[in-house]
Parts: C-alpha cells; sequence; structure tokens
C-alpha cells in the first residue's frame, strides 16, 4: 500500500537504480558534489594528473573519496565466474529407451523359449572355463539332451540370433534357452547397471568410459560367460550421450556469480600509489575511478583546496546523516531532495551577493529542511550553508554570522507549525535578528558614523537584512507545495491542512456517517494523547485517527454507530457476508484516501488500523448457527497488512478501546480501566502489534493514558431523584413569578 510518486517512476526505469541503492546514493552524492562545486568556482574545475601506465608517478596520490575498484572488483568477477562449473542438461528418454530395448529383448527371448518343448539348458556359473574363455563341458548328458530336438533347437538359436543386437556364436546364443528365472535376473540386474551408469551422466566424449564401467559391472554377474557376452552386446550400442552442453545456462550461471561478488571499495585516503612509483594498470585504473585523471591541465592549489574542502563537508555531512536520520541516509529520494533544496538555496545565494552579503537568503533553505525533515538536519544543514556563504562572499565574518544567525532563528520558529503562516512569521524573526546583527557588526567594527556614506551603506545593508527575512520565507512558502507534491513528503503543513474539519472526506463522513465521525473524533483524542505519551508522532497519529474508518462511507448503513433508526441490514445476511462487509472498509478506505490524494503516511494508518484481527462477533455468530461445520477463522479476518509503526499501532489500540468502553451499558472507573487493558492484551495475543516499533512499556504507558482520557468521559455522575428534581424545578419557577 505505498504511493508512488513520479520520482519513484523515474528511478523505476533503471535496472540498476532500482536494484542498486548504494549506487543511487552514490551517483547522487556524485552528481551534487560536481554541481555545488561548479557553482563555487564558476569558471573551470582543477586540473588533474597526467599519469601514464608504466611511467613514474609525478606525486604521491591518496583517493580523495570513497570509490569503486572497478580493476579489482572485475579480477575477483572473472575468478568468481571461471570457477563455476558448466550446466548439463540430463535427458531422462535415454536411459528410457534403453531399459525399453532391454526389456523388449528379454521379453523375446522368453517368448521363443516358451514356444519349444526343449528342455532348459542352465548353465553353471561355476564351470571351469579354459585359457580362452570358454567353458570345459564336464556334464556331456546335456549334449545327450539336446540330441534329440536338434532340429528344433537349431531353429530356436537361429531365432535368438535374430533378436541378438549383434551376431553371436551359435554356443553363445544358446545360452539364453534356459530357465525364465535366470533371465529376468540377468534382465534386473542389466536394468540396475544401465540405470545407474546413465543417471550418474554421459557426456560427449565420455561414452567409452561409460562402456568400460559398464563392462566391468557385467564381469561381476554370478552368470556363465556366454550370458556375460549377451548382456555386453545387448548393453553396448545402447549406451549413448545424455547429458547436453547448455551454453544459455552456463552463461547466466556465470553472470549470476558475477553479480554475486561486491565491489571493492577504494576507502577515502587511501594510499593509490607513492611519488616516482611506476604505475601499474590497476593503480592506473583507480585513478580513473576516482576521477583523478582528466588531462593535462595545470593544478591549481586553491581549486584543490576547495575540492577537498568539500570533501571533508560531504564526509561529514554524510556520518552526520547516516546516524541522525537514518531513514534520509537509506533513501536516494529524500537524499536528492534534500540536494535540491541546498542547490536551489546555493544559486540564490550567489545571485543575492551581486548586490550585498547581507542578502544571501539561507533562511530559504533551512526552512524547507525544517518543515521537510526536521530540526536535526536543519542544523547540519545551516552550517553547511554558513560555510558556503563564507566561500562566496570571501571569508566575511560579518555575512557568515548573520547567515548563522537567521538560519538558527528560522528552526526555531517553525520547528512547531501550526498553520503554514508560521512561515510567514519565521520570516519576520530572520528580518528582525537579521536587522539587530547587522547593527551589531556595523559597532563592533566601527564602521558606523554620521557621514553620508557610511549612514547609505549602513542602509543598504538594513534593507538587504531585513529583505533577506521576507524574501526567504516567500521563497520557501512558494516552493514548499511543489516540493512536497513532486517528493511525495509528508509535512506537518499538509497533515495540518488534513486537520481541517472542512475537508471534503470529514465533511462527507459527518453528513453520511455521523457516528463514525464521532468515533472517529473519539479515537483521534485518545490516540493523539498516547503518542505523546510514548514519543511518537502525534499530529500524523491524530490525523490518521481522523481518517482510519473512511472506508466505511461506501456503506455507512452496515456499521452500528450509523444504524440511527435501529434497522440493522445484518439481520438479512450470513454472517460469512456481513464479516466481508466489515473487513472490507480498510481496503475501501485506503482506496477512497488514495482518490483523494492523502499522504502515504495516513494511507498506511487507514489501511493497518484492523491488521489481521478477526470480526469475533460474526465468527461466533458463525459458530452458533453452524454448529455442526467447521468454520474457518481465516475467513473472518481482516486482509491486514498488521501496524508497521508506532502511529498505525496506536490508532489500532485506540479503535479498539473506544469501541470496547462504548460497548458497556454501564461504565465506571473500574470497568473502563478492565476493558481497555483487555482490549491491549488481546492485540498483543493475537500478535497484531509484532511489526510495530511499541515496547512493552510503551503499551503500558499507551493504556494509562488510555484509562484517563476515558475515565474522565465516562466518570459517574450524581443521581438526581426524579422527585427531588421536580420539586425544585416548581420552587424555582414560582421564585420567578414571584419576583416578577
Amino acid at each position: 500500500m505505498k504511493k508512488k510518486t513520479r520520482l519513484n517512476e523515474i528511478f523505476d526505469r533503471s535496472v540498476s537504480f532500482k536494484d542498486n541503492v548504494r549506487l543511487q546514493k552514490l551517483v547522487l552524492v556524485a552528481a551534487l558534489f560536481i554541481t555545488i562545486y561548479l557553482i563555487l568556482v564558476i569558471v573551470s574545475m582543477p586540473a588533474r594528473l597526467d599519469i601514464t601506465i608504466g611511467r613514474p608517478s609525478p606525486k604521491t596520490i591518496y583517493a580523495p573519496r570513497d570509490a569503486e575498484d572497478s580493476y579489482a572488483t572485475e579480477q575477483l568477477r572473472e575468478e568468481a565466474a571461471s570457477n563455476v562449473s558448466a550446466v548439463y542438461d540430463y535427458d531422462p528418454m535415454v536411459l528410457e529407451g534403453a531399459l525399453a530395448e532391454i526389456d523388449i529383448f528379454f521379453d523375446e527371448v522368453i517368448e521363443i523359449n516358451q514356444s519349444t518343448d526343449l528342455p532348459d539348458i542352465e548353465e553353471d556359473p561355476d564351470l571351469e572355463e579354459d585359457e580362452n574363455g570358454e567353458e570345459l563341458e564336464e556334464d556331456e548328458d546335456v549334449e545327450e539332451e539336446m540330441a534329440e530336438p536338434e532340429d528344433k533347437l537349431d531353429e530356436k538359436i537361429a531365432e535368438i540370433q535374430e533378436v541378438l543386437p549383434r551376431e553371436l556364436t551359435d554356443e553363445t546364443a544358446a545360452s539364453l534357452l534356459t530357465s525364465e528365472d535366470s533371465l529376468r535376473d540377468l534382465q534386473e540386474r542389466l536394468n540396475n547397471s544401465v540405470s545407474e551408469v546413465f543417471e550418474e551422466g554421459i557426456k560427449e566424449n565420455e561414452e567409452e568410459a561409460a562402456k568400460r564401467k559398464l563392462s566391468q559391472e557385467i564381469a561381476l554377474y554370478p552368470s556363465s560367460a556366454n550370458l556375460k557376452r549377451v548382456a555386453e552386446a545387448l548393453v553396448m550400442p545402447l549406451v549413448e550421450v545424455n547429458m547436453f552442453y547448455n551454453e544459455e545456462a552456463t552463461k547466466q550461471k556465470k553472470e549470476l556469480a558475477r553479480e554475486e561478488v561486491d565491489p571493492v571499495i577504494i576507502l577515502r585516503n587511501t594510499l593509490i600509489v607513492s611519488e616516482g612509483e611506476p604505475v601499474t594498470e590497476q593503480q592506473f585504473s583507480q585513478l580513473e575511478d576516482l576521477g583523478l585523471i582528466r588531462g593535462q591541465r595545470a593544478d591549481y592549489p586553491a581549486y584543490l583546496g576547495l575540492f577537498l574542502l568539500l570533501v571533508v563537508a560531504f564526509v561529514l555531512v554524510g556520518i552526520y546523516i547516516s546516524t541522525f536520520a537514518k531513514e534520509v541516509y537509506s533513501s536516494p529520494r529524500l537524499l536528492l531532495l534534500m540536494g535540491i533544496v541546498f542547490v536551489i538555496t546555493l544559486i540564490f545565494c550567489v545571485a543575492a551577493n551581486y548586490f550585498s552579503g547581507y542578502l544571501l537568503p539561507v533562511a530559504i533553505g533551512v526552512i524547507l529542511i525544517t518543515v521537510l525533515f526536521g530540526y536535526k538536519l536543519a542544523l547540519i544543514f545551516n552550517f553547511v550553508l554558513v560555510l558556503t556563504v563564507g566561500l562566496i562572499t570571501g571569508g566575511d565574518f560579518s555575512f557568515m554570522v548573520v547567515a548563522l544567525a537567521g538560519g538558527l532563528v528560522s528552526i526555531y520558529a517553525v520547528t512547531r507549525l501550526s498553520q503554514r503562516s508560521d512561515l510567514a512569521r519565521a520570516g519576520f524573526f530572520v528580518a528582525v535578528t537579521n536587522a539587530v546583527l547587522i547593527i551589531s557588526t556595523y559597532l563592533y567594527m566601527g564602521n558606523i558614523s554620521l557621514e553620508y556614506d557610511s549612514l547609505i551603506n549602513f542602509s543598504y545593508s538594513m534593507i538587504a537584512g531585513i529583505g533577506n527575512g521576507i524574501f526567504s520565507s516567500v521563497v520557501a512558502i512558494g516552493l514548499l507545495p511543489y516540493l512536497e507534491s513532486f517528493f511525495g513528503v509528508t509535512t506537518a503543513i499538509t497533515l495540518l491542512e488534513l486537520s481541517n474539519p472542512n475537508h471534503p472526506l470529514l465533511k462527507e463522513m459527518l453528513l453520511k456517517a455521523p457516528g463514525t465521525y464521532y468515533h472517529s473524533m473519539m479515537v483521534s483524542n485518545l490516540a493523539e494523547s498516547a503518542a505523546e505519551t510514548v514519543n511518537a508522532d502525534a499530529l500524523l497519529t491524530r490525523v490518521g485517527a481522523y481518517y482510519h474508518d473512511i472506508g466505511k462511507l461506501k456503506r455507512p448503513y452496515f456499521f452500528s454507530e450509523n444504524q440511527l433508526s435501529g434497522d440493522n441490514p445484518h439481520t438479512r445476511l450470513t454472517p460469512n457476508l456481513s464479516s466481508l462487509v466489515i473487513s472490507a472498509h480498510p481496503k475501501d478506505g485506503f482506496e477512497i484516501g488514495k482518490k483523494h490524494r492523502l499522504p502515504e503516511p495516513v494511507l498506511s494508518i487507514v489501511g493497518q488500523h484492523h491488521g489481521t484481527s478477526m470480526v469475533s462477533f460474526f465468527y461466533q455468530k458463525a459458530l452458533e448457527s453452524n454448529c455442526r461445520e467447521e468454520i474457518s477463522s481465516d475467513k473472518f479476518r481482516y486482509e491486514g497488512p498488521k501496524p508497521q509503526s508506532k502511529e498505525a499501532a496506536i490508532v489500532m489500540l485506540a479503535d479498539a478501546v473506544e469501541a470496547g468502553v462504548r460497548s458497556l451499558s454501564k461504565p465506571s472507573s473500574s470497568k473502563v480501566e478492565t476493558m481497555g487493558r483487555r482490549m491491549i492484551k488481546n492485540k498483543l495475543e493475537d500478535g497484531q502489534l509484532d511489526q510495530s516499533d511499541l515496547t512493552l512499556k510503551d503499551l503500558d504507558q499507551i493504556a494509562e493514558s488510555f484509562i484517563y482520557i476515558m475515565s474522565g468521559i465516562y466518570h459517574q455522575r450524581v443521581e438526581y431523584p426524579e422527585k427531588t428534581l421536580k420539586a425544585e424545578l416548581e420552587k424555582g419557577l414560582e421564585n420567578k413569578r414571584g419576583s416578577g
């Protein structure tokens, strides 16, 4: 349920940017660095080193920044790719075909044996063999038994030889005129041996090795030599290649191995090459990666000093952001937004410097960063802008002091916004501060006198300082809506506008679902108080509570708080259908909110405020009406997802507690406390808070906050007897008449 900004769509067009956040940040930081450097230098880039492979380095070079070592990375990737084994596709049909041939052969031989009345000729596997491997006939009774049907025997031998894959001697063929059990045993052994060899895989040029292995297996059979010859003659022609080289899969596997290699990073201040040392190919590649080889222009120390100064500033700012604003540091989109604000402010400062150093509108960027990201980032942003002011103005102390103080005052002025006009108030504060500091610096420097030129100069400075504050607030107010919209950032101002009761969605809820409206107002009070207790975003929590039930606008009369007439449509529906209607309102609310362009954090609360909780009322009703059937509880749960933030979890708990306490017939302080803690405990045990950042201590504080507010609302009131009340009213009426 994440709202995609136009910037996200631009990033998604590039696969590399979409998949590699480090690359995105590296490119953004590099682009921002180059842009700021060009603005400050204005004329040209500093000269780079003239270095050639194999020639001595003219100086000792250290890495001025972190960069990817493409040479070392490529070597590691090539090594990883070379270690990848080739991919072969196994063809099971080769084995199936070979086994089929073996089965057909033995079936035909057995069929030939069964078609004759000749006695079975069994060969003793233990018969002695002569030097040529021929069996020594020790039993001449076999000849006598075979002599009688000699003609038929010859016919069967001839039939068997036709079945054999290649021509064998009559004696070898006659060995197959044996019992079916012996043949089936040989068949089974051959099938096992062939399966074993074929399943190991036979690659190209490996057929002979496979045949040798099969021959070795057959030699170990407990069969006669003739049967072994038949087995070899049968299976050898069946040996074929069944493992085929897959070039595409091998290429993909190698590419995957390359991608799994993490880039080698050249760390800042790493020694690349020493003076007089011959430059190797790897060192030359590292210098290219660092952008230090640009031609043969002269090296200007001032430009190099500026370069190093910016590198140090970028590193320090990066460390600060990664420590105090991890969400911004991990998001290229937010880093780009911050960079754009800095560049815009820097451009205005460069332009304003042509008129007066006191006109440099540092407060533009500071106000925007404070509103968009908070005061922590605004502080470091202000100090960096003051550094650039010193560079732009040539290090003038008075200009830097005015810029620093104006930025700090603007941070204070917009830290707690209640309306958009507070931005204009910030400009007024900056103007007053600038005026006081300009007077102070003139007095301190002794540059003020009653002379005409001095007064004119002082007047120009005062006008520039005051105009600086007004101009900064006007530009910030104008830019803020566009930056919010384009980058999808939700600021306090956006949330304040959404909290206006005149918002179309809130007005529609009041008219169509008044019960839901007042329920949402109550939930917002509970949620905001709890959010302040656990240091969550109270404003976001309150606004999220306002809109958490906007999905009920689709079918308001299906929810009990809006059934003012007493007609309950659920009486005409099955529990399953009622559950579907009730559980659909978070999803419906998300769609309605998206249509009205609610910001992503508010939409997340709308879609997550029930998590995957169970619609217990209709589940119990289904159990009662279908006592013989097993009812799946999963069908009576909200779709989710579970709350992903403190704010969404707090709204969930406030919603549940408010509804639970409202259901009490005679609420008292003890009942309210019991109900509130039980509702929170149920959500915790159901796993609805597993993905939020709330701790058990937070839950206890939230419960205390809920109980305090709900007890104040549902406190026990004094009951006035009807007779006593009537008497007091009559007495009061008589007194009025008497006085008249």
